[in-house]
C-alpha cells in the first residue's frame, strides 16, 4: 500500500461523510414515498450514482483509476451545464369545489409537491458534485503518482553523476564515454552554420565568387568548392571563439558538463518534490472531522467544500504546468503557482450557476487527463534524457568495439581448437556426472540403507567371523598342548579331565596361556635344546596365534565403534557434495536472481540508507514561521517514505508492518512540528533496528 493510495482514500472517505440535502418536507408520507419514487424512477440520478460508485476508491481492489478511465467516465456523465429537469403530469382538479378548507389543503399539496420537484434538481446538482469531486481525487491521485514516479527515479542519476565527479578516473572514463557525441555535436554544428551561410551567399544580390577566371556558382564542381570553403571558414571562426575551451583540459571540460548536469537534475528534482509537497498540503483538505456525523448540505455550502475542488483542480493545473520550469527557482514556482491560481478565470464566483460550475470543473479534468499529464510526462523524460545518466550505448561501446574489434580473432581461436574445446565440453560433463553420482547420489543412497538397516551399506574393517575362528584355534592349540604336557598346567602327568580342559578354555578366552608360557618359559633356559628336543616353536607359534587374536579383538571394538556411528560417517561422507552443490547453487541464484531482489541483509541495508536520507532532510531543513516543513522539504519527505512503504511488506511481520507502518504516517504528518517528526525518526530505529541490521 503506497503512502498515494492512504491519501485518497482518506479523502475519498471525506467526501463519503458529506450527505446530500435533505428531504424539506419530510411530514408527509405519501409524498416521502413519492419522492423515493421519483428518485427510483429517474434514469439520470441512476446513472450519476452508478458513475459515482465507480470513481470511488472503494469500486475496486485498487484506489487508483487509469486516466484513461477517469475521462471515460466524466464523459459518460455528459454535464453539459444544465440539469434535466422533469414534467410534472399534474392531475386535474375539481374547479368546482366549494370548500375552501379543501382548496388550502390542495393548495398545500401542489406546493409540496412542487418542492418534491425542485429536491430532485437539488439532489442531482449535489449528485454531479460528487461526481466531479469524486473523479478530481482519482485525478489528484494519479499526479502525485507521476510525480513520485518522476522524481524518486532521479536520485540514482544525482548518485552516478557523483560518482564521476568523485573520481578522476571516473571523470575520464564519461570523458572517452562521451567523446564521439561531442564529436557529433560539433560536426552538426559545423554542417548548419555552413549550409545557412551557403543559403546568404546564394539569396545575396549579384553576389559572385570567381575563382581561376570562373563563376563559382556555375557547376556542381564549383557548388562543392564554394561549400567546404564556407566550412573551412566556419571551423576556424569556431577556433578562435573556443578558444578559452582549449585551455581546459577534455576530462575538465568533461566534469564540468557533468556538473551541469548534475546541478540541473538537483533543480528538477526540487522542483518535482516541490509541487508534491503543495499538491499534499494545499490540494483537497476539506477540514471534515472524520469522526463527526459529516456535512449537511447547508452545513457544506458553509463549509465551502466545493470552491475547495475547484480551487484543487486549478491548483493542480498550474503544478503540472510550472514544475518542468527549471529556469526558475522552487521559491518562484511556488510564487507563480499560488499567484496562477488566484488570478485563475476559470474559477467560478458565487454569481455562476451550479450547473455550469461542474461542467466547467469536469471539462478541466478532461484536458489534465489527455493533455497536461501525458505532456509533463514527455517533458520529464525529456529532461531526465537530456541531463541524467547517459544512455546504454554511451556508457558501453568502447567494451562493445572492442569485442567487435576482436571477435574475428576469437572466433579463429575457438575454430583452429575445436577439437580441445569440444573434448573440454565433454569432460567437464563428464566431471560434473561423476561427482554428482559418487559424491552426491551414492552417499544419498548409502545413508538411506543405513537408516534401513541395509547390510550392504554397514561399515566393517573385517569380517564377523574372523575373531571366533581365531580364538576357536587357539583354544584347541592350547588345549592339545595340555594334554600333551599336562605337567606345564599342573594337572599331573595323567590324562585331563573334562572339567580340566574346560577351565582351560574358559582361561584362554580370558586371555590366560599359563600352560604354554610355563614350557616356553622352561625351554628358554635351553633355547637350542628346547628347539631342537622341547616345544619352544610350538610356544611361539601358539603365542603368535594369541597375538593375531588380540589385534583381532582390538579391531572388533574398533568395528563396533564404527557400526554404532554409521549414520555419522554416512552424513560426513555425504556433505562434501552437499556443500559443493549448495555453493554452486547459490552462487548462480545469486547470479541470476539479482535482479529481482535483494537479499534481506543488502534490504535492510538500503532501508537503513532511506532512514539516513530522512534523517538528513529533517536535519537541513528550512523551518516556516509555525516550525514546519516547507513545501520541498515536505516533497523530499514524502518520496524518501514511500520508498520505505513499499521495502517495509518484504522486511517486516505482519504485526510489526502495521505498526511501522503507523510510526511511518505519523513522520510524514505535515502537521507535526521538525522536533516532534525527529522524535517519530529516532522511535524508529529503536523499535525497528532488529529488522534493520
Amino acid at each position: 500500500m503506497s503512502i498515494v493510495a492512504d491519501q485518497i482514500r482518506k479523502v475519498d472517505a471525506q467526501l463519503d461523510r458529506v450527505q446530500l440535502a435533505p428531504f424539506p418536507y419530510p411530514a408527509d408520507e405519501n409524498l416521502v414515498s413519492a419522492q423515493h419514487a421519483k428518485i427510483a424512477s429517474s434514469l439520470r440520478i441512476a446513472e450519476l450514482q452508478a458513475l459515482v460508485k465507480a470513481l470511488s476508491t472503494t469500486s475496486s481492489s485498487s484506489a487508483l483509476l487509469s486516466g484513461g478511465k477517469i475521462s471515460r467516465l466524466l464523459e459518460q456523465a455528459d454535464l453539459k451545464g444544465s440539469v434535466q429537469t422533469e414534467e410534472n403530469e399534474d392531475e386535474d382538479e375539481d374547479e368546482d369545489e366549494d370548500d375552501e378548507d379543501e382548496e388550502d389543503e390542495e393548495r398545500e399539496y401542489k406546493n409540496e409537491r412542487a418542492g418534491v420537484n425542485a429536491y430532485l434538481k437539488n439532489y442531482e446538482r449535489e449528485l454531479e458534485w460528487l461526481l466531479v469531486s469524486k473523479a478530481t481525487v482519482q485525478t489528484y491521485g494519479l499526479i502525485l503518482n507521476t510525480l513520485l514516479e518522476q522524481t524518486i527515479p532521479l536520485s540514482d542519476d544525482i548518485w552516478y553523476w557523483d560518482e564521476v565527479l568523485g573520481s578522476y578516473t571516473y571523470s575520464g572514463l564519461y570523458t572517452i564515454q562521451t567523446s564521439p557525441q561531442r564529436l557529433w555535436d560539433w560536426g552538426k554544428d559545423i554542417y548548419s552554420d555552413s549550409r545557412e551561410r551557403l543559403v546568404h551567399l546564394k539569396e545575396a544580390p549579384g553576389s559572385a565568387v570567381r575563382k581561376g577566371g570562373r563563376d563559382v556558382r556555375e557547376g556542381v564542381a564549383g557548388q562543392w568548392s564554394m561549400f567546404y570553403g564556407l566550412v573551412r571558414e566556419s571551423i576556424r571562426e569556431r577556433s578562435v571563439v573556443e578558444v578559452q575551451k582549449r585551455v581546459m583540459s577534455p576530462v575538465a571540460l568533461g566534469r564540468s558538463k557533468a556538473k551541469m548536469n548534475q546541478a540541473r537534475l538537483k533543480r528538477f528534482r526540487e522542483m518535482g518534490a516541490s509541487g508534491l509537497g503543495v499538491l499534499m498540503d494545499e490540494a483537497l483538505s476539506f477540514d471534515i472531522d472524520e469522526e463527526g456525523a459529516g456535512l449537511k448540505a447547508e452545513e457544506s455550502e458553509n463549509s465551502e467544500w466545493k470552491d475547495v475542488v475547484e480551487r484543487s483542480v486549478a491548483l493542480m493545473d498550474n503544478v503540472l504546468r510550472n514544475v518542468t520550469a527549471l529556469d526558475q527557482g522552487v521559491s518562484d514556482f511556488e510564487d507563480t503557482v499560488f499567484s496562477s491560481v488566484e488570478d485563475d478565470p476559470e474559477i467560478s464566483s458565487a454569481d455562476n450557476s451550479q450547473a455550469s460550475r461542474t461542467s466547467k470543473v469536469s471539462r478541466r479534468l478532461q484536458y489534465i487527463l489527455s493533455t497536461h499529464v501525458p505532456k509533463h510526462i514527455t517533458n520529464s523524460q525529456k529532461l531526465v534524457s537530456e541531463y541524467g545518466r547517459p544512455s546504454r550505448l554511451v556508457r558501453y561501446w568502447l567494451p562493445a568495439s572492442m569485442l567487435l574489434l576482436s571477435s574475428s580473432t576469437i572466433l579463429r581461436i575457438l575454430v583452429n581448437r575445436k577439437a580441445e574445446v569440444l573434448t573440454w565440453i565433454r569432460e567437464l560433463g563428464s566431471t560434473v556426472q561423476d561427482f554428482w553420482m559418487n559424491w552426491v547420489v551414492e552417499p544419498t543412497l548409502k545413508v538411506i540403507g543405513t537408516i534401513r538397516h541395509d547390510k550392504d551399506s554397514e561399515v566393517a574393517i573385517m569380517s564377523k567371523e574372523s575373531l571366533k575362528g581365531d580364538m576357536d584355534s587357539l583354544e584347541r592349540m592350547v588345549v592339545d598342548f595340555a594334554r600333551d604336557n599336562p605337567e606345564a598346567a599342573n594337572y599331573g602327568t595323567g590324562a585331563l579331565t573334562d572339567s580340566q580342559i574346560t577351565e582351560i578354555k574358559a582361561k584362554v578366552k580370558a586371555g590366560d596361556l599359563t600352560p604354554v608360557l610355563r614350557a616356553y618359559e622352561k625351554d628358554m633356559q635351553r633355547p637350542f635344546v628346547g628347539t631342537v628336543r622341547g616345544d619352544l616353536i610350538r610356544t611361539v607359534l601358539i603365542q603368535v596365534q594369541k597375538t593375531k587374536v588380540d589385534v583381532e579383538v582390538a579391531l572388533s571394538g574398533i568395528d563396533a565403534l564404527l557400526k554404532s556411528q554409521e549414520l555419522v560417517f554416512g552424513f560426513l561422507g555425504l556433505t562434501p557434495g552437499v556443500l559443493v552443490c549448495f555453493a554452486t547453487f547459490r552462487y548462480f541464484g545469486t547470479l541470476l536472481g539479482s535482479r529481482k531482489g535483494l537479499r534481506r541483509g543488502e534490504r535492510a541495508g538500503r532501508t537503513a540508507r532511506v532512514l539516513r536520507n530522512i534523517d538528513r532532510i529533517l536535519t537541513i531543513a528550512t523551518p516556516t514561521q509555525n516550525n514546519l516543513l516547507s513545501y520541498k522539504d515536505h516533497g523530499l519527505l514524502l518520496c524518501e517514505v514511500h520508498v520505505l512503504r513499499k521495502r517495509a511488506h518484504s522486511l517486516f511481520p505482519g504485526d510489526v508492518e502495521r505498526e511501522f507502518l503507523e510510526d511511518v504516517g505519523d513522520l510524514c504528518n505535515i502537521n507535526s512540528c521538525i522536533q516532534v517528526q525527529l522524535k517519530v525518526l529516532e522511535r524508529i530505529r529503536w523499535s525497528y533496528g532488529r529488522w534493520l541490521r
